[in-house]
């Protein structure tokens, strides 16, 4: 139907169960399925590590949990260590994944895993972003400060914020 250099629109005709016929339209999966991590640095048991960044689809500067594509032949916890030494400045002892999660399952099947770091250590490596990024400590017991930011407003973001305020939560015996 329509193609640029980054995705292919297809059209799907469904017959459902019922007999109700729908047309939709989606982006095509590819032979080369381009996975993502999404990363929740704890800097301590009660702060994550944020960036600020310019995000092109709302000309804004948002804030969010650094992430990035898992390059061909790389494993999820290498992706995840470069993408956090590219965007934050650290490197961490500890990944653990926490789940996969997908942007809009009824337009794409592009997914992004969630895995936490801890044990963050400094470690740079130069990234591929257009200028430098901002870090945001954020400590996880001001959650109702952030979700309130108006520059925090990527639902990948939210998603993996549940996660690490749910685990926060625990820890400080709270429900």
């Amino acid at each position: 139907m329509s193609e640029t250099r980054l995705f292919r629109i297809e059209q799907i005709d469904l017959t459902f169960s019922n007999g109700a016929k729908r047309i939709f339209e989606r982006i095509a999966p590819t032979t080369v399925m381009h996975k993502a991590v999404l990363i929740i640095p704890m800097l301590d048991e009660d702060t994550v590590l944020l960036v600020k960044e310019y995000s092109v689809g709302v000309e804004q500067y948002t804030l969010s949990f650094p992430k990035g594509t898992i390059d061909q032949g790389e494993k999820l916890f290498e992706a995840a260590d470069r993408e956090l030494m590219e965007e934050v400045g650290y490197s961490a002892e500890k990944y653990t994944f926490l789940k996969d999660v997908y942007l809009s399952p009824n337009y794409m099947a592009h997914n992004i895993s969630i895995v936490k770091a801890e044990g963050l250590h400094p470690k740079k490596l130069p990234g591929d972003e257009p200028e430098p990024l901002e870090v945001v400590p954020y400590p996880l017991s001001k959650v109702d400060q952030l979700i309130e930011d108006a520059s925090f407003i990527e639902c990948r973001s939210f998603a993996a914020l549940l996660f690490a305020w749910q685990q926060w939560l625990k820890k400080n015996g709270l429900k």
